[in-house]
């Protein structure tokens, strides 16, 4: 009987605390709503990216606007066997180019090669509103925060028509869309190395571009003609990697300069073993 009466006591109890719980929150259900959809992906991004075109030239030919307003052609920039660091942004951007500029700006610092001497920097708008007054004026800061006055002629912010800009950037694999409600580009941020014939040679990705990477692709992009003999070794022990997006070590290269170390060595302490020999002998 006890047993019985304490079974009704309990059902009472946990019917009581469920009716409870049940005003208290309006007979809701109460399983975990399912986690809320994720925002899809903007339309205009799918027009938006970067295919590269390693090893493709682009039309030095074509005709861009100068800081002073005169047209001149791409080659201008490609001049006396130096590389070139360019970038394809716009000076009225209000993050993501400013960024951009701001990365390569103090990467160039922590190089000890200066901008015009070893290499030509080349900023293209892609806005073909843009005037060569801010461009120039956009330059003018960027050499100020460089702090290398004597670079200033290695230093070029260009200006264009539609038709230049698109061609440029498709050669490039630069692939970007305005956004009409807002007057914005949406683009990718990246910055490209080219030969002194205009030749793609490097991607570099990102904001961020680490100046020893840097450094290697503007030594592969001249064909050997600036840099170190250490800069040479290094390079011939790595290559561009597609899948990593920059350089990686090449186990054969590493392999063969080993084996040539090695090769070194061994004639080295034959070659005083030898003499060892010659010299015992005759005594």
């Amino acid at each position: 009987m006890t047993k019985i009466v304490l079974v009704i006591a309990l059902a009472i109890f946990y019917t009581q605390v469920d009716c409870s719980v049940a005003l208290a929150f309006g007979n809701k259900d109460f399983r975990p709503s399912p986690p809320p959809a994720q925002a899809s992906r903007p339309a205009i991004l799918d027009d938006v990216g970067i295919t590269e075109h390693l090893g493709e030239s682009i039309d030095l030919t074509l005709p861009f606007r100068d800081e002073s307003g005169a047209t001149v052609p791409l080659q201008n920039f490609f001049k006396d066997g130096k590389p070139v660091l360019l970038a394809l942004v716009y000076y009225s951007c209000p993050s993501l180019c400013n960024l951009l500029l701001n990365s390569m700006t103090e990467t160039l610092q922590n190089i000890e090669w200066t901008t015009g001497n070893q290499f030509h920097l080349v900023a293209v708008s892609i806005n073909p509103d843009e005037t060569p007054e801010l461009a120039k004026d956009k330059r003018e800061s960027y050499l100020k925060q460089y702090g290398r006055y004597q670079s200033q002629d290695g230093w070029h912010f260009l200006t264009g028509t539609e038709e230049s800009i698109n061609k440029l950037a498709g050669e490039i694999g630069f692939n970007f869309k305005k956004d009409e409600k807002t007057g914005e580009y949406a683009h990718a941020a990246a910055s490209y190395v080219l030969t002194p014939a205009g030749k793609i040679s490097y991607y570099h990705y990102g904001l961020k571009i680490d100046p020893k990477y840097l450094r290697l692709s503007l030594v592969e992009a001249s064909e050997n003609h600036i840099g170190t003999v250490m800069d040479r070794a290094l390079l011939f022990c790595m290559q561009y990697d597609p899948s990593k997006k920059r350089y990686a070590f090449y186990a054969i290269n590493i392999m063969r300069v080993a084996g040539g170390l090695l090769i070194l060595f061994l004639l080295f302490f034959l070659g005083r073993f030898w003499l060892k020999q010659k010299n015992s002998e005759v005594t």
